[in-house]
């Protein structure tokens, strides 16, 4: 027995002629709502981030997810289609984004805003991993409700009849990565952020987020059909394996560096 596609609109609610669409609204919710548990954690742990600082830090946050995971997408999963439509390389309301390159992103606006207020980097890069779980959370949600990234064929009896997929019975490995690298660890990230130890030493919470996000997407990824125009890459692994992998090494390189220094 198997699970027919629940005939869900990729379109939210609209605006006049203007629709938002899931995958957007999974975004915004994401940075507003990592805005305002940032803003309640700067105030209970007294971190003396103030108002206009946090709004920058936001803002930052939010041009590397964007300009990020735009680039990663072109560069890692666009072949050769963005070399023939240039254009289409600011066209982000018709899809495509890497999380990886998002990351990439994102990393590179917490150096400049830690550089600009002098403030540690890894504790700004602290301060931000543990809310990041919840745009990977509503992210991958926002893909099952659009039918897309979906997972292998199987016959287990959860599998899911995917319009795009063919009508083949799939893992719904969107449902996968969301519990995983969003809920999951979101809860170990939190959890372990209210320890003292863990909060002075910076770069233990960056250090987890790297090895677990890693982590569960190299083992979800066994899950998930290779992008088409990708394919199976070197040994059988996907790009979203591939791409991991120096996530992890670096995830592990923060960690022995935070521990060992403190």
């Amino acid at each position: 027995m198997y699970i027919d596609f629940p005939n869900i609109s990729p379109i939210a609610f609209s605006i006049g002629k203007f629709g938002i669409r899931w995958y957007a609204l999974a975004y915004l919710v994401g940075i507003i709502g990592g805005w305002l548990l940032t803003k309640k954690n700067i105030k209970k742990y007294n971190l003396g981030i103030n108002d206009e600082e946090l709004d920058d830090l936001v803002f930052y946050t939010t041009l590397g997810i964007i300009l990020g995971g735009r680039l990663g997408y072109v560069i890692c999963y666009g072949g050769n289609y963005f070399l023939k439509n240039l254009t289409e390389i600011f066209a982000i309301w018709n899809g495509g984004m890497s999380f990886h390159g998002g990351i990439v992103g994102v990393i590179a606006g917490l150096f400049y805003f830690s550089y600009k207020t002098k403030r540690p980097f890894l504790m700004i890069t602290d301060l931000v991993a543990l809310y990041v779980p919840i745009g990977i959370f509503l992210g991958r949600i926002a893909n099952f409700i659009n039918g897309e990234l979906w997972g292998r064929a199987t016959d287990v009896s959860w599998a899911v009849k995917f319009p795009s997929g063919g009508y083949i019975p799939r893992h719904p490995s969107q449902i996968y990565e969301a519990m995983t690298e969003g809920l999951l660890m979101l809860i170990i990230l939190n959890y372990l952020w209210k320890k003292e130890f863990i909060r002075k030493h910076y770069g233990i919470i960056s250090s987890l987020f790297l090895i677990i996000y890693a982590i569960s997407r190299i083992g979800m990824e066994i899950f998930r059909e290779p992008d088409a125009q990708i394919g199976f890459l070197w040994k059988g692994l996907t790009m979203g394996q591939l791409l991991s992998l120096p996530f992890l090494i670096l995830g592990l390189y923060i960690l022995n560096r935070s521990v060992r220094k403190q």
